[in-house]
């Protein structure tokens, strides 16, 4: 079921704004990959937390119409880039462009273009999971009938129609997730971002998730998630950034990244430099029962 949900979840999303999509990606079809502007272009980009440097000179450019995954290990400064990159986190230097449009200059713009779902997303819990989605629609500026139309599409493919009159703080995390996402889709944005989309999520509305996000994507929209999951980020994702220490240490479709390792596990381990490391040198104390 997991097609047929996503191809609903198209559907309640504009069918003009998905065709403009669609002309977008054949036009840079046409003109080559090289003529079409970047979803994300980041330059130099700096974040300091005290004596802490989180971020330091980040340089990326992301695909339009791509499924990106930004890996890394915990601590790599994949969450600070991305609150960054979408207006959450003002950054100590560097500039961003969302969908061409400066996401610290003309942030009104530039917000108008992507869906977020954060990490730790905070919602409205005294609201119903339909009454949330009334609320985010209506604030970007969506007629309260469209608003109404999708949301009811929505909830059903995320398997949320039941618990839609349910106020959000009796949701378990899996369900906050979704409505989240839900919330974050609602307006139909030219880039998604994702941060650890999948973490609480049972593998049944993993899989209709993943449906929705890749029938997104074929339309000519972006996603950009975050993970620590190499597998995960393999089954889904055609291009890759590789984060660590808080810098990116590769860029680039998949199987370039990839490379000639076996698997994207074994190269995001060699590029991170931790290949090899051997974790049970100094534990010999370790197992046997003794004490």
């Amino acid at each position: 079921m997991p097609d047929q949900a996503a191809h609903q979840a198209t559907e309640a999303l504009s069918t003009s704004e998905v065709s403009a999509a669609s002309e977008v990606s054949e036009v840079s079809a046409v003109g080559g990959a090289s003529q079409a502007p970047p979803a994300v272009l980041v330059q130099d980009l700096w974040k300091r937390f005290g004596d802490q440097v989180a971020v330091s000179g980040v340089d990326l450019t992301l695909p339009a119409g791509r499924f990106i995954g930004l890996v890394g290990p915990n601590g790599a400064g994949k969450t600070t880039t991305l609150s960054m990159v979408t207006g959450l986190l003002r950054p100590d230097k560097g500039r961003v462009e969302v969908a061409g449009h400066d996401v610290w200059r003309d942030p009104v713009e530039a917000k108008s273009r992507i869906g977020v779902l954060p990490e730790g997303l905070r919602l409205f819990e005294r609201l119903s999971g339909r009454e949330l989605l009334a609320y985010n629609g209506r604030l970007r500026g969506l007629p309260g009938g469209e608003v109404d139309k999708r949301a009811a599409q929505l909830l059903d493919v995320l398997d949320l129609a039941g618990a839609q009159h349910k106020l959000v703080v009796d949701y378990s995390t899996g369900m906050r997730k979704k409505i989240g996402l839900a919330a974050a889709l609602l307006h139909n944005p030219e880039v998604l971002f994702l941060d650890e989309p999948f973490e609480g999520v049972d593998p049944v509305s993993a899989q209709t998730i993943r449906g929705v996000l890749e029938r997104y994507t074929s339309s000519g929209a972006t996603v950009v998630f975050s993970s620590h999951v190499m597998e995960l980020v393999e089954s889904l994702c055609d291009w890759v950034a590789v984060m660590a220490a808080g810098r990116i240490r590769a860029q680039g479709p998949l199987a370039e990244v990839r490379g000639d390792a076996p698997s994207l596990q074994q190269a995001f381990l060699e590029l991170v430099g931790a290949n090899g490391r051997d974790a049970g040198q100094s534990l010999d104390w370790l197992g046997g029962g003794a004490r």
